[in-house]
């Protein structure tokens, strides 16, 4: 004896699919029938305003704001060019043992990490260097470090 190939799953999916068609001739006819009486209304629109609200009504022309074009960017935002070189800081700490220290700019007090290895000079806590910055691990670290005299 075989399975009948009519599952629950299927009768309700066919259940449904035939309520739906039901409803929509149903609707159809109603709108017939208020067609026919003159209450049926054909502009059914419904327009949103300059501040994203619903309205029955049309946006006044008057209200529009011009936008050029040109002005729109679409796409990534060009990048600000960043100053990379050319820095002037105060070495804040320097641990010689470890080999690295953080190098204080007055101007916008913003800590640098630098280590040994990008120093050209030998430095120490207090002196002033010249220096520039690469992006580091954890933010931008100083690079080429020359004490000033």
């Amino acid at each position: 004896m075989a399975k009948s190939q009519q599952t629950f799953n299927k009768l309700e999916k066919e259940k449904k699919r035939l309520k739906k068609r039901e409803d929509k001739r149903k609707k159809m006819l109603a709108r017939k029938e208020a067609k026919a009486n003159g209450e049926y209304v054909v502009n059914e629109f419904v327009y949103v305003d300059y501040n994203g609200n619903f309205t029955d009504t049309p946006p006044d022309p008057n209200d529009k704001e011009r936008i050029n074009a040109e002005n729109i960017v679409v796409g990534v935002p060009k990048k600000e060019e960043v100053k990379t070189s050319g820095f002037i800081g105060k070495v804040n700490f320097f641990d010689h043992s470890k080999g690295f220290g953080f190098i204080i700019d007055p101007e916008t007090q913003e800590k640098y990490f630098v280590h040994v290895s990008e120093c050209l000079d030998e430095i120490s806590e207090g002196d002033k260097v010249q220096f520039d910055t690469i992006k580091g691990a954890k933010g931008l670290n100083a690079s080429k470090v020359k004490k000033i005299i």
